[in-house]
């Protein structure tokens, strides 16, 4: 794993329940060097625990054991204290407003490693490490659909997008609804819901129209027991 190099950021505070999850994000912003200093400016009020550059420089901002405020207003799996629960990590790009583009290969070569020590160290399940926009879908859309989901997924480090023996269950587009939130995400905004999940899950057609595919590919997950919420 690349070294780490301690930046300290004073937007912390304690924990108020054990870390369960990991929360990507992307920094959304014209460059590394204002992104990073808005992380470490007490007047924004915002940090991660790490910050990975396109170069593959990896900046820790935030103790571990710390609640960084990343997260914002979100939930996932009825988990709202998001903060208290994840590790956040920013993943230097521009983003969708700045110029939104593919993550470079020095960057995601830094990243993975990154995200099996958290993983393993914490014991987080693959269902547990999510996306900005998973778990903000109504606000959110990082790391984005050009993030490299698949890369983490075939070394167990977060869900595979089911691909065979995918079913069409024929839901009626309430019941995708209650899928998709027994799923994780909240649907309070029906489509930026369905949009956020097709951003994760089938990145290559973003609409926010629930339709055959959409359907079959939630219903792969729930089946898959590593996928899916904890009974």
């Amino acid at each position: 794993m690349s070294e780490i190099i301690d930046a300290p950021s004073p937007n912390f505070d304690e924990r108020a329940q054990p870390v369960s999850m990991l929360v990507l994000h992307y920094t959304g912003m014209p460059d590394a060097a204002g992104a990073i200093a808005r992380l470490r400016a007490p007047e924004a009020k915002v940090s991660a625990h790490y910050v990975v550059a396109e170069d593959g420089q990896i900046l820790r901002l935030v103790p571990e054991e710390k609640r960084a405020w990343h997260a914002g207003r979100s939930s996932w799996r009825g988990i709202q204290d998001i903060n208290s629960a994840s590790i956040g990590i920013e993943i230097v790009n521009p983003g969708h407003e700045f110029g939104y583009r593919p993550f470079p290969e020095e960057q995601m070569d830094a990243l993975v490693p990154l995200v099996a020590d958290i993983v393993r160290r914490h014991r987080i399940l693959p269902g547990y490490v999510v996306g900005h926009s998973d778990i903000a879908p109504a606000r959110k859309e990082d790391p984005g659909e050009l993030f490299d989901w698949a890369r983490l997924a075939k070394l167990g480090l977060a869900v595979e997008r089911p691909t065979k023996k995918l079913i069409d269950p024929l839901w009626t587009d309430g019941g995708f609804l209650l899928a998709l939130e027994r799923f994780g995400y909240d649907v309070t905004k029906p489509r930026l819901a369905v949009t956020a999940f097709q951003r994760r899950f089938r990145p290559e057609h973003l609409d926010g129209i629930i339709d055959g595919e959409s359907r079959a590919i939630l219903l792969g997950l729930l089946l898959d027991r590593r996928a899916a919420p904890a009974t």
